[in-house]
C-alpha cells in the first residue's frame, strides 16, 4: 500500500519539526513535503522535498501552493502557522488538497484574544478579566480596575503566538512605555493590546482532537518551565523546556466548552491554553486553532500520537484503535527538551541525576 503524502506550510518551525517527528513514529507511512518563505531552517527537516513559497499575504500564494501539491500528488495539507490556517479556511475550495480545518468563523474568532475572551465569558467558560486598550486612559482605567484583582497585571497583544507583546505589569508608566517599545520597532499600537487579569497559577495545555463535533480524545499537560524564559521581559513563552502530563477533570471540562463554545460542529485539533487564578480556578486564556501544539510529539512519543490520528481522519479513514476521550496518558510523564539539546521522555521516579 503506498503512503498518503503529506504537505506541511511553514515547515521550518519547529512546531513543524514536531509534527513531522510525531509522523515519524506513527505505523502509518507518510511521505512528506514541506513549504516555508525562508530557506533556512528547511534545511533542518527530514522530508522528501522542500519548496520556497511566497507569504500568505501575496496574491500568488494559492498557487505557489497548488503547485506544489501537483507536482509532488499531494494528498493532504496541514498548515501550522496561525496565518497559513486562517487563509485556508476562507479558502479551502481553491486548494487542490483536502485539510482538516475547523471552521473558518471559529478560526477566526479564536485568532482575536479579546473578541474570543468576551465570547467565552458570554458562553459562561472561566476567563481572566480582560480590557481593551484603545487609549492611554482605556490603559488607566484597565490598571484601576485589574489592580484590584491582583498586584499585577497581564498586558498582551490582541493577535498573535508565543506569547507576543505579553508583559507583567503594575504601574501606568510601565505599561505605557511598553506600548511606545512596540509602536516604534513592532508595528503596534494602543489598539492591538489588551489587559487582563494576572493569573498567578498552574498552567495547562489541553490538546484536543475532534471529527464532526463528536471529541476524539485529549490530553493536558503543565508547563512547569519555559524555553529561554529567563531572558525574556515576563519570565515566560509558550514553548515550555518541561512539560508534565496533567489528568484534571476541571480542566477536561473546561477545555471541551471552550471549544464547543467557538464551534457548533468542531473537526479537527483544538488545542486550549489555561492559567489558574489566585483561587486555582483554570481560566481559559486562548485556543489555538487548527494546527497543533509546538510539543505535539511529547504525547506522540508516550504512545497517544495525534497528529497520525488527524491526517487519519482528514483523510476520511477510520482510526484503528480509538484512546480514551480524556486522561488517555498517565499522569507521570514528563517532557524535557532545550535548544541544542533534543528531547527526552521521562516518567515520575526514574530521573538518574543523584542527590548529594
Amino acid at each position: 500500500m503506498s503512503s498518503a503524502r503529506i504537505l506541511i506550510t511553514g515547515a521550518g518551525g519547529s512546531a513543524a519539526y514536531n509534527f513531522r517527528d510525531a509522523l515519524a513514529v506513527s505505523p502509518n507511512e507518510y511521505s512528506v513535503v514541506g513549504t516555508d518563505i525562508k530557506p533556512y531552517h528547511l534545511e533542518l527537516l527530514d522530508v522528501e522535498a522542500k519548496y520556497l513559497v511566497p507569504p500568505v499575504s501575496d496574491p500568488g500564494y494559492t498557487d505557489a501552493i497548488n503547485r506544489v501539491i501537483e507536482a509532488e500528488r499531494i494528498d493532504f495539507v496541514h498548515p501550522q502557522p496561525d496565518v497559513e490556517v486562517g487563509f485556508l479556511a476562507e479558502n479551502r475550495d481553491r486548494l487542490n488538497a483536502p485539510t482538516f480545518l475547523p471552521d473558518a468563523g471559529a478560526i477566526a474568532l479564536c485568532h482575536d484574544k479579546m473578541a474570543f475572551n468576551a465570547h467565552m465569558k458570554a458562553n459562561g467558560v472561566s476567563v481572566p478579566e480582560a480590557i481593551k486598550i484603545d487609549s492611554q486612559a482605556d490603559l488607566k482605567g484597565a490598571l484601576e480596575e485589574l489592580l484590584k484583582i491582583n498586584p499585577r497585571v497581564w498586558l498582551r497583544a490582541i493577535r498573535g503566538a508565543g506569547s507576543r507583546g505579553s508583559l507583567p505589569i503594575n504601574s501606568y508608566y510601565q505599561g505605557d512605555a511598553w506600548i511606545d517599545y512596540w509602536r516604534g520597532f513592532r508595528g503596534l499600537d494602543y489598539g492591538d493590546f489588551m489587559a487582563s487579569e494576572y493569573l498567578p497559577g498552574e498552567e495547562f495545555a489541553w490538546q484536543s482532537l475532534w471529527h464532526e463535533g463528536e471529541l476524539i480524545t485529549s490530553q493536558a499537560r503543565s508547563r512547569i518551565e519555559y524555553i529561554f524564559g529567563n531572558l525574556t521581559p515576563s519570565g515566560q513563552s509558550s514553548s515550555p523546556s518541561v512539560a508534565k502530563t496533567v489528568n484534571r477533570d476541571d480542566v477536561n471540562k473546561i477545555g471541551e466548552a471552550a471549544v464547543r463554545a467557538v464551534s457548533a460542529k468542531p473537526s479537527g485539533v483544538f488545542c486550549v491554553d489555561m492559567k489558574e487564578n489566585a483561587g486555582g480556578v483554570p481560566m481559559v486564556t486562548e485556543i489555538n486553532v487548527g494546527r497543533f501544539f509546538t510539543t505535539s510529539n511529547f504525547f506522540a512519543h508516550a504512545g497517544l500520537n495525534m497528529p497520525d490520528m488527524y491526517i487519519q481522519l482528514g483523510l476520511g479513514k477510520q482510526l484503528t484503535e480509538k484512546p480514551a476521550v480524556y486522561n488517555p496518558l498517565p499522569d507521570d510523564l514528563y517532557w524535557v527538551r532545550m535548544i541544542d539539546m533534543g528531547y527526552k521522555l521521562v516518567k515520575e521516579g526514574e530521573w538518574t541525576a543523584k542527590q548529594i
